[in-house]
């Protein structure tokens, strides 16, 4: 099936395939975070939110910009990339406040604390994947 892709494509979904192993390592650490805050009451969704951020941003730089995107881009400048990096993760934390906001929210949906989990893990991902590989790693 590789096989057939132009070789443009193949580095694509080599990236893809890097990025959802190492996203899913990242995503993993935030749910581990944010469920075991969350469900035992230890902190209001929100404030597990932030903690499950903390917990992820530096373990997503180190396998996203070393293995995700390693071979993508030029690395000329890495305050640059480093500074982008980051912009990307507060539109991740943005994203994810927001779900936490909507699902759990008593003034909205009201929802169990776990329902934030799923746009969190299904959403954001896609969002980042596609703000890393076009404008922090290029």
């Amino acid at each position: 099936m590789l096989a057939t892709l132009s070789p443009e494509r193949r580095v694509i979904v080599g990236q893809l395939l890097r990025f959802l192993i190492s996203g899913g390592i990242t995503t993993g650490l935030y749910a581990i975070v944010y469920a075991g805050l969350a469900q035992s009451r230890l902190a209001t969704p929100q404030v597990a939110n932030i903690c499950g951020y903390l917990a992820a941003v530096v373990t997503g730089y180190l396998l996203h910009s070393r293995w995700s995107f390693k071979d993508h881009g030029e690395r000329g400048n890495p305050a640059r990339t480093t500074g982008r990096f980051f912009i990307v993760s507060l539109v991740s934390y943005g994203l994810n406040a927001l779900f936490v906001f909507l699902l759990t929210d008593s003034r909205m949906m009201g929802g169990a604390w776990w329902w934030p989990l799923l746009p969190i893990c299904l959403v954001t991902p896609l969002v980042t994947f596609t703000l890393n590989r076009q404008w922090v790693f290029r």
